[in-house]
């Protein structure tokens, strides 16, 4: 491997930092929320709907979790659209920037 391609290694690495895995997980939980949801309501036995109903609530739990720590550590602004814009504008200009 040469000494560039290394380099670039790093730099493509590098962003995978507690913003990006978070905001990653977070995505998943939501993801897992809505699944969870549509599947209870295509259920026909009530021993299944109880099954995807506890896990409709861990999913939900997961959910509020990780948006909490996003919150706290200034990583999620869902109460501030313009803050959480800029927030957006800076990732964006950032992954830009990996490109070239």
């Amino acid at each position: 491997m040469t000494t560039k391609t290394k380099e670039m290694l790093v730099k493509a690495i590098a962003p995978m930092d507690d913003l990006a895995i978070a905001t990653d997980m977070l995505l998943s939980a939501k993801s897992a929320v809505r699944n969870y949801a549509i599947a209870l309501t295509e259920t026909a036995t009530p021993k299944v709907y109880k099954v995807l109903r506890a896990q409709l609530d861990i999913a939900i739990d997961t959910h509020q979790k990780i948006a909490a720590y996003m919150i706290e550590n200034e990583m999620y602004h869902p109460y501030d659209i313009s803050e959480q814009v800029e927030h957006d504008l800076k990732k964006a200009e950032t992954a830009m920037g990996l490109l070239k």
